[in-house]
């Protein structure tokens, strides 16, 4: 079970943090958690290229370390990388001090990394108090629901669209769990985003 919109009192309880970004123009934002992988980053970055839509990966560190080349290719072709932690931790199950620390170890291709999402969308107060000195945190307004075994693929489509308004963030995941329901949901995401005269920027 998941919400496809973050909880209510997030937005209160992480007052500085971004959950949408609404312009002038008609713009949503892609974004990727967990990788880079082998199995599936590739794969995202052939059809963002084919589709010519940019997008935003928040990597996990030590993924980054072990597919340096994945991580390069997601770089050099105009994407931008944040931080997803080095270990992909739950910080409800952290104290501050190793969580920060973890999350101080992300290191990556992209000369400065300004971004940082929580695995989970977990975060406690006094942990995001202390990354805000450094990134800027960002959640999300659309949750597609890719990663959730009970989850079809179609309606993972259904899930981003009915979320999908101007300044939407919308989280995919390129990881083997959402392999599926990802390469049928993304392609069809972006031609309808753009059907809808949507730019889709990172």
């Amino acid at each position: 079970m998941y919400l496809i919109r973050p909880p209510f009192f997030y937005r209160w309880l992480y007052k500085e943090a971004v959950f949408s970004k609404p312009l002038a123009n008609k713009t949503i934002y892609l974004t990727f958690d967990d990788g880079p992988i082998p199995e599936v980053t590739p794969l995202v970055l052939d059809i963002l290229k084919e589709k010519k839509a940019a997008a935003t990966f928040f990597c996990v560190g030590e993924n980054v370390q072990r597919y340096p080349t994945i991580a390069e290719r997601v770089f050099s072709e105009g994407h931008v990388i944040g931080n997803h932690t080095h270990n992909h931790l739950n910080a409800w199950n952290c104290s501050k001090e190793d969580y920060v620390n973890n999350a101080l170890m992300f290191e990556s291709p992209q000369s400065e990394v300004k971004l940082f999402r929580p695995p989970y969308g977990k975060l406690k107060p006094s942990q995001y108090r202390q990354l805000r000195k450094k990134y800027t945190v960002v959640f999300w307004d659309v949750l597609s629901g890719d990663y959730d075994v009970n989850t079809s693929p179609e309606q993972c489509l259904t899930n981003a669209k009915e979320g999908l308004c101007n300044g939407s963030i919308i989280v995919f995941h390129d990881n083997i769990k959402a392999k599926k329901n990802l390469m049928y949901a993304l392609p069809r995401i972006i031609d309808y985003a753009q059907q809808q005269g949507y730019a889709i920027c990172s």
